[in-house]
């Protein structure tokens, strides 16, 4: 009888199921299930606990189970309390025998097992153990024994109260930092990002730690808790696990069945909720946290002596001196925005509550104030609480159109308002390297930063996003009162802020036509400054992992070759005479486009010398080497048909993905073909000998010792994001952008050996590529190609017959039964 009590029907769990979607009431599905599980806990502890443990043992539910907030499919946490350690190791067949009769019930249970003493003393590695207490619940077993946690607990946490907070704020700060201090992430975790549950639960206990006793002391968060835990419930439900992340698809789902299929709309929902939770855990936070210690406290005493008439600087916070000037001298709020902008000291909580309230719409014409705030050191700072607070908004209503706004974009990272917000911080944060040097050098930084501001508000209001960034931006110039010529580099920055990233995507910065192209686009120097600036921060807010090293790089490049065009005259014609060192180099350089030398360094040249020099004894020399997070693979050899798309299915093999790839061919058909490269699985930099035969390998398939399609067949292809991830592939010919050949971009739906497929092709046409470049965003494949047909550009007959064929390779090939 006891077994089937332990084993209930799957209808019982289905039942709370169907009762949760019927009525959404995630409360009542999660104490149901708590009183589910508490009926196969004391039915197992009664069969095979309690009759061998008659004294000396109790039973509690801990944690969420015991809250009675058990999720559907979260971990049942179980405290299994025993008066000695003997007792409890005497105790471990029992336990093992209980443990997996819950297993056996459809239960994950995560279990410890601990005497009163170790429950009443501070575990600093194992903070956990000590917090789940303060949701303890008894469950079966000895009620004296209990008895002697439950008395004993109190006093407990009011001596160790202060380490207990230090350790929560310890790990909650780190938790924050894990997901980059903002909540607005596209596919937040519901659980673990600021304003998740675990900050909705870190309110509760902190507040119980300074306030032993306290109950319902934070209605304003009744609506977000409902909302988290109705949203939590839908993710266990819908994919059968504990699954806490927010995914895109599961937005669509839960937004067709809560308001109408609208999901943009629902996340803004979920924001604003998570936003009034994380507010208030910061908050908690700030109002829990121990005194530091003597040193810290120094230097806070220190920072204390930036405060003035206005503001006064408490505990590394911001505080207002004369709070009611806000009501009748509203301009005083930007005093403390550029306060914050000097000095770098975040605003207490209580002059952001202030400011939130404050009445700031009909500030007069602002841009003075405005400019000074956004030229001094932390700006990003400042203009990260002017978001949060809504005073940017309030002066700029604008800007309302992107707040909290989901642009479904697999490569995208955060909502559009905090990929603006991170976008400037990112500015303004440069304290080193080439980008802080050209930032020092802009005359007008203020106005890189309202363009930012303003570059993606259009994406909020309708297709066609920059046209309508535009507009709003002119509105805000005017009402800001700034002036024309800083209008015009604004308008500049908005409309163009595409054009340097597709131009390192679709043109290979080295060629005196890129440059050529870029110059023309900007027309000035201090343009070009300001532009290559805006994209290296908007790129750099797109994701934690969308600036690499590579990027920057070719930025910076691009950069380069187009101020040098605007400063000098450039050309593309071929080494007729060169000046070498010896007559081995003058052979090799003979031939060879200009561009090859103003692309490669002395040291370069001089290493592809020797590759030449190697590569007469077997017919090709290969050198594989690691540079700037990237590696270089580079071969000389001569020219033969598939020699490019070989060497691209090698490098696929070995699971490497290329990032740009580049053939020269001299007088004497003798080819350079580099290949940069980046290495996702670190296989050569953990297996060095993995080099080595990478290097072997490209040798031998270059010689045709080995087939490249073997090889390709043991890389498996990437799973998609979700099924609406798919990418028609896109091919278009450009014949204006190189003076000697026709470029080729296509844009397709990346998967391993895509790269080789479409050199294949280009090859099969009897045409010659002479540089490639890649790239890719998520799972969407960007290749462009520089390309020749016997030393011409090509024709309209041979682009037809050839688009063709690239846009069958980029189709998938059929996967064999």
């Amino acid at each position: 009888m006891t077994t089937v009590a332990t084993q209930p029907s799957s209808s019982a769990w289905e039942e709370i199921r169907g009762e949760f979607f019927r009525t959404g009431d995630a409360e009542t599905a999660l104490a149901r299930r708590t009183a589910v599980v508490d009926s196969i806990a004391l039915a197992a502890c009664a069969e095979l606990l309690l009759p061998a443990l008659p004294k000396g043992f109790t039973l509690l539910a801990v944690g969420g189970y015991g809250r009675r907030q058990l999720f559907p499919c979260s971990d049942v946490d179980l405290l299994l309390l025993f008066e000695s350690e003997r007792l409890a190791q005497n105790a471990k067949p029992a336990i093992g025998r209980f443990l997996q009769r819950l297993w056996d019930a459809g239960l994950r249970v995560s279990q410890s097992v601990r005497t009163p003493a170790e429950c009443l003393e501070r575990h600093d590695q194992n903070v956990e153990l000590n917090i789940s207490l303060l949701d303890r619940r008894y469950l079966a077993g000895d009620g004296d024994l209990f008895g002697q946690v439950a008395e004993g607990l109190p006093r407990f946490l009011r001596g160790q109260r202060d380490p207990l907070v230090r350790n929560l704020s310890r790990m909650a700060r780190a938790r924050h930092a894990k997901y980059h201090n903002t909540l607005h992430h596209l596919e937040p975790n519901i659980k673990e990002t600021p304003g998740g549950l675990r900050d909705l639960q870190l309110i509760y206990w902190l507040d119980r730690l300074r306030s032993p006793g306290a109950t319902n002391r934070f209605p304003d968060l009744e609506e977000p808790r409902r909302f988290l835990f109705r949203l939590r419930c839908c993710l266990h439900y819908l994919a059968g696990r504990d699954q806490n992340v927010l995914g895109f698809e599961t937005q669509e789902t839960i937004a067709a069945k809560q308001n109408g299929g609208d999901a943009a709309a629902w996340m803004r929902e979920y924001y604003r909720n998570a936003r009034a939770i994380h507010r208030e855990a910061l908050r908690q936070l700030e109002m829990s946290e121990p005194q530091a210690s003597n040193l810290l406290g120094q230097f806070r005493d220190w920072r204390a002596r930036l405060s003035n008439a206005d503001f006064s600087v408490a505990r590394e916070r911001v505080y207002f001196r004369a709070p009611h000037r806000l009501e009748v001298e509203p301009e005083h709020a930007l005093r403390a925005f550029e306060f914050v902008a000097r000095h770098g000291v975040r605003l207490s909580l209580d002059a952001e509550q202030r400011l939130e309230a404050a009445e700031l719409s009909a500030l007069p014409a602002v841009w003075p104030a405005l400019r000074s705030i956004f030229s001094l050191p932390h700006a990003g700072m400042a203009v990260r609480a002017m978001h949060e607070t809504g005073v940017l908004e309030a002066i700029f209503p604008e800007l309302r159109a992107m707040e909290s706004l989901v642009i479904r974009d697999f490569y995208h990272r955060y909502t559009v308002d905090e990929h603006t917000v991170v976008a400037i911080q990112t500015l303004c944060e440069l304290r080193s390297g080439p980008y802080a040097e050209l930032l020092s050098e802009f005359d007008h930084p203020a106005l890189l930063v309202f363009a930012l501001l303003f570059h993606d508000v259009g994406k909020g209001i309708g297709p066609g996003h920059i046209t309508h960034s535009l507009a709003a931006a002119g509105t805000a110039m005017e009402r800001a009162g700034m002036p024309e010529p800083n209008r015009e580099m604004v308008r500049f920055l908005i409309a163009r802020h595409h054009d340097l990233s597709a131009a390192m995507q679709s043109r290979d910065p080295g060629d005196p036509a890129t440059a050529q192209f870029v110059a023309r686009q900007v027309e000035t120097v201090e343009r070009l400054k300001g532009l290559t600036l805006f994209t290296y921060a908007d790129i750099s807010a797109v994701n934690p992992q969308a600036m690499t090293a590579w990027r920057s790089e070719q930025l910076w490049r691009l950069y380069l070759a187009a101020y040098h065009h605007l400063t000098s005259a450039l050309d593309a014609e071929r080494i007729e005479r060169p000046v070498a060192t010896s007559a081995e180099a003058a052979e090799f350089l003979e031939g060879l486009p200009v561009r090859y030398s103003r692309t490669h360094s002395a040291a370069e040249i001089d290493g592809h010398v020797d590759l030449a020099i190697r590569s007469r004894e077997r017919g090709v020399a290969v050198s594989v080497e690691r540079l700037n997070g990237v590696y270089r693979a580079t071969l000389v050899t001569r020219d033969r048909p598939n020699l490019f798309a070989s060497v691209a299915g090698t490098l696929s093999s070995f699971g490497m993905n290329i990032v740009k790839a580049e053939a020269f061919a001299n007088r004497r058909r003798l080819v350079v073909d580099t290949f940069v490269f980046a290495d996702p699985a670190r296989t050569l930099e953990l297996n060095p000998s993995e080099v080595d035969r990478l290097q072997t390998t490209l040798e031998r398939v270059v010689l045709g010792k080995a087939d490249v399609r073997r090889l390709l067949q043991n890389r498996p292809a990437p799973g998609l994001p979700s099924r609406s991830a798919s990418l028609p592939p896109r091919v278009s010919f450009h014949n204006d952008a190189s003076p000697g050949a026709t470029l080729i971009e296509i844009v397709a739906q990346d998967r391993p050996g895509l790269l080789y497929d479409l050199a294949r092709a280009i090859s099969a046409q009897g045409c010659n590529i002479e540089v490639v470049l890649v790239d890719t965003e998520a799972h969407k494949a960007i290749d462009v190609f520089y390309v020749t047909s016997e030393g011409k550009k090509l024709d309209g007959g041979k682009e037809a017959s050839l688009k063709a064929l690239l846009v069958e390779a980029c189709r998938p090939p059929a996967v064999s039964s």
